[in-house]
């Protein structure tokens, strides 16, 4: 009968340590349900003798829900007795029990902010100021299209703020677009560098922090700085808009729009700054006084004013936006080859003293995404997230019109699959209208300095959901990366608001070395298609050529002019000279006749005596009877009598 070989010393001890690590971790997971139950019945007991929400003067801003720490008598120690160990026991300390689940308003915030469509990590619930890793606040993917507002005073963490957002869409797989004022957002081109304070940081709100660079396609407006040249034509531009650049009021703005019609209906093409001033110099010209007639015309003064308002534009170098190769906005709709979206940076710091310039040129931008493309509806994503950097610049001195137009795009574009994301200081900035059609809100600190910035305040917490948390008070007081937060739910509904820590950027939190910008921009399959401008034939050649034609035409009138009136002096001296040749005609035909009858009388006196033995001649007989009957007519005329 065969017996099996005992088992080896190794096997022996492997066994037993198996079986101690096995019994540790029983003894965690019994200490832990002794301890939530500990926590839950002191929750209870807090929950009935808590006093009415509320903080004292001088109090941190804190949650009414709170985590208390289990009493003395609920030890986990006292829950479990530990097991017994021996020599053979691990001597490494068992691995920590997975932490407990949040209870009470983070556990709401947890469940509030969990989206099963897909979401954007935004950051960590904040307790008492500390971060609860377990309560994650974050953007529903699918309601991104409803819009957002990211405010804050200056240096709150705002541009932090958005470089995390934007990372996160990328990855994704969503395309971004960021206006970049201050040029630091071309560190999103190389990856970030990891410190002490960065890790602890990203650790105690769950962040699982990387180094990572992301796909970047830089642009300028015109070739004014880093990227492709994002250029427009003034026509596709249009006159609402450029009223705006110009600083119009309503009165000019109307002349502007009538100009830019006359110009659509007679086919002339407004591609620069030079179109437009040949345009309206056309019109004001004595060629073209009569052409705005029937639809009210253009005053000169209004006209000077849009001319000198063009000129100063000219003088700051913003004549390099207009011209072509237009931009295709189609171009910001693109994913990279490893499948995340393309974040699309324009590089504003050569125009950052031209605030008005900038922000309407991406009021454009928009409104040329929301004619350009198909409606597709709510989407599990959106097609493009579109950040409005320094938004209060765009609604500054704008007219009615104006801002018709931005609440009307900003209304519809969602259904684009396009969503927009408005940075700027305080919500005031943004009008009512349009801050209405906003689902999501990211609210840095708030300063109150004056009475003016107290209402404002005030104004701002009436616009939040019900919470426990003295807001006027959190507003003032939150940290640097830290935000009050409230998004659109997947159910259409508002979340809960949450004190949260923002994720760090996992990119480079400065701007990149010229290196990286210069390898980035060669490498863009765009910077080709639009870095040389191209002049065509507009509204500046036709105009000019038509210009031309009409001067010759004017030409040849006053030739064909002067012609007539040389052939009528001419024919009239040759009227004249025919009169006085009729007249030396006639007076030489008398002096013919005098002559005639004279040498006729002489003749008659020489030949008396001959006429009475010859016949007369039939010469001598007519001058004869001719000068009888004009003997007689003189008779007659002297007399006044007729002899018969």
């Amino acid at each position: 009968m065969s017996h099996e070989p005992a088992p080896s010393p190794d096997a022996t001890l492997a066994r037993l340590r198996a079986e101690a690590a096995q019994a540790d971790a029983d003894a965690a997971a019994a200490r832990a349900t002794a301890a939530r139950a500990a926590l839950a019945a002191a929750e209870a007991e807090a929950a009935l003798t808590a006093p009415e929400p509320g903080r004292a003067a001088g109090q941190e801003p804190e949650l009414v829900v709170t985590e208390p720490a289990a009493p003395e008598s609920a030890t986990p120690e006292s829950a479990a007795p530990e097991p017994a160990t021996d020599e053979t026991a691990v001597d490494a300390a068992p691995e920590p029990a997975t932490p407990a689940a949040p209870t009470g308003y983070p556990a709401e915030v947890a469940a509030a902010y969990t989206f099963p469509g897909g979401s954007l990590p935004l950051g960590a619930l904040l307790v008492d100021g500390e971060p609860e890793p377990d309560a994650q606040v974050a953007f529903s993917l699918g309601m991104l299209n409803r819009h957002g507002l990211v405010a804050g005073a200056t240096g709150t963490g705002k541009t932090r703020t958005l470089q995390a957002m934007a990372e996160g869409l990328s990855d994704a797989g969503v395309p971004v677009f960021v206006a970049d004022v201050k040029g630091d957002l071309t560190g999103l081109l190389a990856p970030g560098t990891p410190s002490d304070k960065l890790l602890a940081r990203t650790a105690s709100i769950g962040q699982d922090w990387t180094p990572t660079s992301y796909p970047v396609e830089l642009f300028s407006l015109g070739g004014l700085g880093h990227g492709a040249p994002i250029r427009t034509t003034v026509t596709d531009f249009g006159p609402l808009l450029l009223a705006k650049v110009l600083g119009l009021n309503d009165t000019q703005e109307s002349s502007l729009g009538l100009i830019f019609h006359w110009a659509d209906t007679q086919g002339l093409a407004l591609l620069d700054l030079k179109d437009l001033q040949a345009t309206i110099a056309f019109l004001t010209s004595d060629e073209g006084k009569g052409e705005l007639t029937g639809i009210g015309g253009v005053s000169g003064a209004t006209a000077g004013v849009i001319l000198r308002e063009i000129v100063a534009l000219q003088a700051q170098g913003a004549d390099a936006f207009f011209g072509e190769p237009a931009f295709a906005t189609s171009d910001l709709l693109r994913t990279a080859a490893d499948g995340r979206g393309v974040i699309s940076a324009l590089e504003l710091p050569a125009v950052a003293d031209r605030p008005a310039l900038f922000s309407t040129f991406l009021m454009w931008l928009l409104a040329d995404l929301f004619s350009e493309l198909p409606e597709v509806g709510d989407l599990e994503k959106p097609r493009l997230v579109f950040f409005f950097d320094e938004a209060h610049l765009l609604f500054t001195d704008a007219s009615k019109d104006f801002l018709a137009q931005v609440t009307q795009t900003v209304r519809l574009i969602r259904s684009k699959g396009v969503g927009i994301v408005f940075v700027t200081q305080t919500p005031k900035d943004v009008p009512a209208d349009v801050l209405a059609q906003l689902g999501n809100r990211v609210q840095h600190a708030l300063r109150a300095f004056t009475p003016q910035d107290a209402a404002a305040l005030r104004a701002a917490v009436r616009t939040y959901p019900t919470s426990p948390y003295d807001l006027e008070k959190l507003l003032t007081s939150l940290g640097t990366g830290e935000a009050v937060v409230t998004v659109m739910s997947e159910k259409g509904a508002p979340t809960p608001v949450a004190w949260t820590r923002i994720r760090a950027p996992r990119s480079a939190m400065d701007v990149a070395p010229d290196g990286v910008i210069t390898a980035a921009i060669a490498a863009s399959p765009l910077n080709e298609r639009y870095a040389v401008a191209v002049d065509n034939e507009s509204a500046y050649e036709i105009l000019a050529r038509r210009v031309a034609l009409q001067e010759q035409a004017e030409a040849a009138e006053q030739q064909r002019v002067a012609a007539e009136k040389e052939a009528a002096v001419r024919a009239k001296e040759a009227e004249k000279e025919a009169k006085a040749r009729a007249k030396e005609l006639e007076q030489m035909r008398k002096d013919l006749e005098r002559t005639s009858r004279s040498e006729s009388r002489s003749s008659a006196g020489r030949s008396t005596s001959s006429r009475t033995s010859r016949s007369a001649s039939p010469l001598d007989n007519f001058l004869k009877s001719a000068g009888t009957q004009l003997g007689r007519e003189i008779t007659r005329s002297i007399f006044g009598t007729r002899r018969r």
